[in-house]
């Protein structure tokens, strides 16, 4: 089969191409046809061994299987497996290989896509809309009368969250990097938006409402931002950093929480927040159920065949447009 691996780490032209044997399924897998692969930040992390420290790849490392989350149909069961069977049109999340053809990924973690959901929209919405589920639903708990900023507010996660915040009832701050960005944002329901390359943040948050900052911050920035973040969070509030698309935050200091307010903050991952299949069926009935009301709206960029995943890391890194960018495999 044809599958995209990392041999090296590196920019998106280490990405390749290869002919690669197909998946046997263990005992409690199952092997998925993928008909879409979604391409996410934590797959550049991926690529340029974000996750590794940056430790270059050893003989017995490469090469790295990329991509985390697909949609498409069962072609083989484990012998354990009695709850899915060939034929069924499923997806998931949070299994690494999804650049791929196939591709063996352990039972618990897929669920059955609903027959009134198209494949391409659910692709475009599932792992990041997961993740905008856990960080507003659990990690936030946001409620009426709440407020929240959050950070790349048309991005994939972040457009998403806006959408989810505004339906628990929390007004919502958001960051864009452009006029047409702003503009998309408001239109999803949020109270305030902030074009950061023109005006810092932080004034912009501190001065609206009653200027004593945020009850959340949803900083999926990183380095750039995060310092900023902390002090725009109300006096025992809470600051949560879920990526980091400008760098690393290498050490956050006690002691600056304390001075910003004795501020909370936390470094969620969506592997803590999808650990069985419940879990992932209770998200998944949510948001499935939000796109089904008109609720939810998911953007979608871009959509580019298995072999041009280096152009479509290259639109990812480029953050120009608006919406997710899949690949199509089949």
């Amino acid at each position: 089969m044809r599958a995209i691996v990392v041999p090296r780490l590196g920019g998106p032209e280490v990405l390749e191409l290869r002919e690669v044997a197909d998946p046997v399924p263990a005992a409690d897998q199952v092997v998925v046809a993928l008909k879409y692969a979604g391409i996410t930040f934590g797959d550049v992390y991926q690529r340029e061994g974000t996750y590794r420290g940056g430790k270059p790849l050893g003989a017995n490392d490469a090469p790295l299987p990329i991509g985390g989350e697909g949609v498409g149909t069962v072609v083989a069961v484990g012998a354990n497996v009695t709850d899915l069977k060939v034929g069924d049109a499923v997806i998931y999340c949070e299994n690494l290989g999804s650049y791929a053809e196939r591709v063996a990924v352990p039972a618990w973690k897929v669920i059955k896509l609903p027959s009134d959901i198209d494949a391409r929209d659910a692709a475009a919405m599932f792992g990041q809309g997961v993740t905008a589920h856990y960080l507003a639903y659990d990690t936030g708990k946001l409620a009426p009368g709440m407020s929240c900023l959050i950070h790349a507010a048309a991005g994939g996660v972040g457009h998403i969250l806006v959408q989810l915040a505004k339906a628990k009832g929390a007004a919502v701050i958001g960051t864009a990097g452009s006029k047409e960005k702003a503009d998309f944002v408001s239109s999803l329901g949020a109270d305030k938006v902030i074009l950061y390359r023109d005006t810092a943040f932080l004034p912009e948050v501190k001065a609206w409402g009653d200027g004593g900052g945020v009850d959340v911050v949803y900083d999926s920035v990183g380095q750039a931002t995060i310092d900023d973040s902390i002090k725009a969070t109300r006096v025992r509030g809470l600051c949560v950093l879920y990526g980091n698309s400008s760098g690393l935050v290498d050490t956050i200091s006690p002691m600056d929480l304390a001075a910003a307010g004795s501020i909370y903050f936390t470094r969620p991952r969506l592997g803590h927040h999808v650990r069985n299949r419940a879990e992932i069926q209770r998200r998944a009935d949510d948001l499935f159920q939000a796109m089904r009301d008109g609720k939810l709206k998911v953007a979608l960029n871009k959509v580019f065949p298995l072999a041009d995943a280096v152009e479509a890391h290259r639109l990812l890194g480029s953050r120009t447009g608006i919406g997710r960018i899949l690949l199509e495999v089949a």
